[in-house]
């Protein structure tokens, strides 16, 4: 028989991004409503490009002009060069040729930086979805103007879910990560088996409980914000001795149960122990195999001459 103990928590999202523009612009559309799925990479929003397109053009016309320049300061410094050979010019005019087309070189590699600039800008004015989940909040809508920063669409995946689970901390020293946990939600008819991940180091003043964490990975049904039943399994007794709990009566002596032999009742004073599922368990005052007494034990005493009655008979 496994040892149990019950508790009831939460199921929180690890997965929720909230959708955010990341460059200034006017939205075009956004594609989602409330309730909708998403799949990874489905297109959420859609956000004006024509100032980003505006700038790249710009951009590469710099780059065209630098170009040119460039083009013209290499015919000038082989010029140069020829009048130096021939001693026409020093070479400090040459020097100062070469640095110009240096400085003109690196105005080209930052010319052509801002066009992969500006065309990652542009890429950022489509929104795709970065996780399958539902979509919990449309916080924009068409045309409105957003900044760097400002949320669009919030999306609650259930993929990945923490549970938080405040356990009596009576049971706290028997506690620890790796135990064991069946959990179970309403909104879903498959249950899950799951381990403490880990356990928050303080008591919760509020309540005198231990808080218990375990995470639930991809399992239909289950949402975040619903609640969690949940059992721990604290050990087990392998050859546990179990009767219905009808059996076990309340008498002057104390507990006891009705072994029945030779259709006579013999009360037994027991030791119970744990309790599940309608059964009880008996740790003392009765061996394997004895006949107990179910419906009827309440009525009995020591001694009582009982017959046994087959179900038919009692039907």
């Amino acid at each position: 028989m496994e040892i149990t103990e019950e508790g009831i928590g939460s199921l929180e999202g690890l997965v929720d991004p909230t959708l955010k523009a990341e460059v200034p612009a006017r939205i075009i559309k956004v594609f989602v409503s409330p309730g909708d799925s998403v799949k990874q990479g489905q297109l959420i929003a859609t956000l004006d490009p024509t100032a980003f397109n505006l700038q790249e053009r710009e951009a590469q016309a710099e780059v065209a002009r630098i170009e040119a320049l460039l083009n013209n300061q290499s015919k000038k410094d082989a010029r140069n060069q020829a009048l130096v050979d021939k001693k026409f010019i020093s070479q400090n005019a040459v020097d100062t040729s070469v640095a110009d087309q240096r400085v003109l070189k690196e105005q080209l590699v930052a010319a052509k930086a801002r066009i992969n600039t500006i065309r990652n800008s542009t890429g950022k004015t489509r929104i795709f979805s970065p996780t399958d989940g539902v979509v919990e909040n449309k916080i924009v809508d068409t045309g409105e103007y957003v900044n760097v920063g400002d949320p669009i669409v919030q999306i609650i995946s259930n993929k990945l879910l923490r549970a938080y689970i405040p356990f009596p901390e009576r049971v706290g020293t028997r506690l620890k990560a790796g135990l064991k946990l069946r959990l179970t939600t309403p909104t879903s008819d498959t249950p899950v088996e799951t381990v403490i991940r880990e356990l928050k180091p303080l008591i919760t003043a509020s309540n005198r409980t231990i808080m218990v964490i375990a995470d639930v990975k991809n399992v239909a049904g289950w949402q975040a914000g619903a609640s969690v039943n949940a059992s721990v399994i604290l050990g087990e007794h392998a050859s546990a001795m179990m009767v219905p709990e009808q059996s076990v009566v309340l008498r002057p002596a104390g507990q006891v149960v009705y072994i029945i032999k030779d259709n006579i009742a013999h009360q037994a004073i027991v030791t119970t122990g744990l309790r599940k599922s309608g059964l009880i368990e008996i740790t003392e005052g009765v061996n394997v195999n004895d006949v107990v007494a179910v419906d009827g034990a309440g009525f009995l005493t020591d001694k009582a001459q009982v017959k046994i009655a087959n179900k038919t008979a009692a039907t």
